[in-house]
């Protein structure tokens, strides 16, 4: 076991190639739209924070490790946000941070038009202290060297309403302009859904239809919807992803105010023999 190990680290050296991850949080859907699209920051009043954490289960170390903080903060026609996000998979760690502005521009009386746009930095590097073997390798060296910071961004554009909700963002701008050696696997290159609210007496179904296309593999469609009850405080998701993975969550809104939300996603149909199951968990804040 450990020489197959070590040769699949080598492989994975080797071939400067980075593998990014499919699965988003299910927060992004519904609950905190700012995640997938720059022109949502700010897009309700006030400030919103939003603290998500995510880990495979499963007995393997090293298996992945998501954390995700988000801080917005919108005014009548400008929002600002901060996207930041650690991506640990293995000895691979990937930091993310961007700062976001949004410009939501009135249409009528019940619609809106929204751009944003978000600059920053990624940076991707091998841990050398979790190696256990030599750290001092000329592989790992390498690597860290020539995966070094970079800037990154994301560009989105919105429409939403009373009822109806369509967006479009363009994410990783960095695919766009880097031309050296340097290949992003499985990365999120673009992002677009749209949704409804439906009025169920007291309580509101919203479904949804989104797409996600990334770097190297196939294209994921995300069908699923959201049931709000007892005032919007009690909130029910389910999505179904065409990678052959389920997501569902359970959400308290207390006083529309404090969020709090759990999810549980199924492994991909082509990965369900070697990897476990998910759980997400996220605190939320508005005022």
């Amino acid at each position: 076991m450990k020489t197959k190990i070590f040769i699949l680290i080598a492989l994975f050296l080797g071939t400067k190639v980075v593998v990014g991850q499919t699965n988003p949080l299910l927060n992004q859907y519904f609950n905190n739209t700012y995640l997938a699209n720059p022109s949502m920051a700010g897009v309700k009043q006030g400030g919103a924070v939003d603290l998500a954490f995510r880990a495979q289960w499963g007995s393997i170390p090293g298996s992945p490790v998501l954390q995700n903080l988000t801080a917005a903060y919108g005014w009548e026609r400008v929002g600002v946000g901060l996207n930041m996000s650690l991506d640990k998979a293995g000895l691979q760690s990937q930091t993310r941070v961007l700062a976001s502005y949004a410009y939501h521009l009135p249409i009528s009386l019940e619609s809106k038009l929204h751009f944003g746009i978000s600059g920053g930095f990624m940076n991707q590097r091998i841990n050398v202290q979790d190696i256990i073997g030599d750290p001092n390798d000329n592989q790992v060296g390498a690597y860290n060297s020539d995966y070094r910071t970079y800037f990154d961004g994301d560009f989105g554009i919105g429409l939403t309403s009373n009822r109806m909700n369509l967006d479009l963002s363009i994410v990783n701008l960095q695919n766009l302009w880097r031309r050296d050696n340097f290949k992003l696997v499985n990365t999120p290159v673009a992002y677009a859904s749209a949704g409804y609210k439906i009025n169920v007496g007291q309580s509101i179904f919203q479904p949804k239809v989104a797409y996600r296309s990334f770097t190297k593999v196939d294209d994921i469609v995300d069908v699923g919807g959201q049931f709000g009850i007892a005032n919007q405080q009690v909130l029910f998701t389910a999505m179904y992803h065409t990678s052959k993975a389920a997501s569902f969550g359970l959400g308290m809104h207390f006083r529309n105010k404090y969020l709090i939300n759990a999810a549980y996603s199924t492994p991909t149909g082509n990965l369900s023999q070697f990897s476990g199951d998910s759980f997400e968990i996220n605190l939320g804040l508005l005022w």
